[in-house]
């Protein structure tokens, strides 16, 4: 697997770039089909999180669908161990979503799995905020004013199955994904219930 590691107004040194490969070297145990993965580290200087100034995002691409995550820390280590586990549990779910599909056991529940874990480490794990955290603390009051879109993104969609959907949400780590159905040609979303149970919302 090739392994590009960038930085936004950041300099990479080499030490960090052969931790980088270590971490990233157990990924292939899960997905054997990915061959590259990029790397990004940016400094975001936030007075009000300054434990939260580091971000690292971590692409990677395989000859399924792209796998993405990302997470902040105080420094470029911790913010790429948050990365790692996240993409880790991302390409688990999927692995375990096939194998259900396939009419495997059910495995055992997201809330299961996670009901010993406290907030502050549910937050870090899956990048949700903390019930402890103050929701205004991610923003600069002088940038960002109550009810404006802080993001947008576009993506290019190809019709796919409800299925690969699925999958596709997984990987990138949300609770939903929007597509173009094959079948209907409509757009849908598909969505996490409980546990393994999904949804799926549809426009006609």
């Amino acid at each position: 697997m090739e392994i590009v590691v960038k930085g936004l107004n950041v300099e990479v040194p080499d030490h960090y770039r052969v931790h980088v490969a270590e971490k990233l070297a157990k990924i292939e145990r899960y997905d054997h089909k990915v061959y590259r993965a990029d790397v990004e580290l940016f400094h975001e200087p936030n007075r009000r999180q300054h434990d939260k100034s580091q971000r690292v995002e971590i692409t990677l691409a395989s000859r399924g669908p792209v796998i993405r995550s990302e997470a902040c820390g105080k420094d470029f280590y911790t913010a790429l161990d948050l990365a790692v586990t996240k993409i880790n549990a991302q390409l688990r779910r999927a692995a375990d979503r096939r194998r259900v599909h396939r009419g495997a056991r059910t495995p055992v529940s997201v809330a299961e799995a996670t009901a010993a874990l406290s907030a502050q480490q549910m937050a870090q794990l899956f990048g949700a905020p903390s019930a402890v955290e103050n929701p205004a603390d991610g923003y600069d009051q002088d940038e960002h004013l109550p009810g404006q879109i802080v993001r947008e993104k576009t993506h290019a969609a190809e019709p796919i199955t409800i299925d690969d959907a699925l999958s596709q949400m997984e990987l990138v780590g949300h609770d939903f994904f929007l597509f173009l159905d094959k079948e209907s040609g409509h757009p849908s979303v598909v969505y996490r219930r409980r546990a393994y149970d999904y949804g799926v919302i549809r426009l006609t």
